[in-house]
């Protein structure tokens, strides 16, 4: 009888391992990080004495996905995914909460740690250069997006700590026909209770992009209650044209809100961008942007990068200058997998 019953529990893990689908996908990728006046502000202990942040470090990552898919009889799938995730200055690797999803005939939606459709965009992060993929001419207000590092945090008043937001509850709907794809979340940030202290409003985000003959890129985004944040309202247009794979112009631009806790807003901003292959496997990227908040000590900043594909993996580096006036730099290797 038990032979039986170990024959029939082995049949049943091995038709679950078959019908299913799991992989692991991610990169990697490791260099130097340079900025101006130090990478983090300056530390001063208790008897006054000031340390001095390092202008260059070694800044490293390491991400893997890990998704796991199935399919009914019906052409349903159904999925989840986690995320693990290592950065450099980590005591420890971090695993995201995890979101399931349903998707068919086009139509999918994602529940618990979601993506959403602000941050989802086409084209949001078009203008980001060098290793570390980053740019001034990103938008500067706060909007939920998938949480790699956790749950936000918030004040809890009720016994004065600072907890993060386990209850944090996401859906996001989307949609792709014929190079159209439309997509409308909500984010709570405490399904459970209201007031327990942070910003605790709903946040409502819709995004659409339309892909014409892999040239021609339109997209356009908005977001109510940004990051929880009541009236942190922003919204979102960008356009690019795509000469080929490594060749293509497109222009961003951003109403980016409020900032958290002050009635000043993040001024709206203006992007142009670039990417010219100069030669085979190497590439040239720039950016222009223009932001006009009021605590900018320039309203001008930009920036000049170049990759080289090794095939499966990449050098990359950038110069850019921000709305302070100081200049950061990249150089080193991604690798993807």
């Amino acid at each position: 009888m038990k032979k039986v019953l170990f024959a029939t529990t082995a049949l049943v893990l091995t038709a679950g391992i078959a019908a299913a689908d799991v992989t692991i996908s991610g990169y990697g990728r490791t260099g130097v990080l340079y900025q101006e006046d130090g990478v983090r502000g300056d530390r001063v202990d208790a008897d006054g004495n000031v340390y001095t942040a390092s202008d260059a470090i070694v800044q490293s990552r390491l991400r893997m996905n890990i998704d796991a898919t199935t399919s009914t009889d019906q052409d349903v799938e159904f999925g989840g995914r986690i995320r693990i995730q290592w950065d450099q200055g980590d005591d420890e690797t971090t695993v995201a909460p995890g979101y399931i999803y349903v998707t068919s005939n086009g139509l999918t939606v994602e529940i618990g740690n979601s993506n959403t459709a602000y941050d989802s965009a086409a084209l949001l992060y078009n203008s980001e250069i060098g290793v570390y993929s980053r740019s001034f001419g990103n938008s500067r207000g706060d909007f939920f997006a998938y949480n790699t590092d956790g749950y936000p945090t918030y004040d809890n008043v009720i016994d004065a700590t600072n907890q993060r937001r386990a209850d944090y509850m996401g859906v996001m709907v989307k949609y792709a026909i014929a190079g159209v794809n439309l997509r409308a979340s909500v984010v709570d940030p405490d399904q459970v209770y209201d007031d327990l202290g942070g910003d605790d409003e709903k946040e409502y985000s819709i995004s659409a992009d339309y892909v014409w003959n892999d040239m021609l890129t339109l997209s356009a985004a908005y977001v109510k209650n940004g990051a929880g944040i009541d009236d942190n309202d922003q919204f979102f247009v960008g356009g690019e044209y795509a000469f080929n794979e490594k060749t293509d112009i497109g222009m961003l631009y951003f109403d980016n809100g409020e900032v958290d806790g002050d009635d000043s807003e993040l001024g709206k901003t203006v992007t142009l961008y670039g990417s010219y292959e100069v030669a085979p496997l190497t590439t040239v990227s720039a950016y222009v942007t223009n932001n006009d908040a009021e605590d900018n000590d320039t309203d001008n900043a930009y920036g000049l990068g170049a990759s080289y594909d090794l095939g499966g993996a990449m050098l990359a580096g950038s110069v850019q200058r921000g709305y302070d006036e100081r200049v950061t730099a990249d150089m080193g290797v991604q690798f993807n997998f």
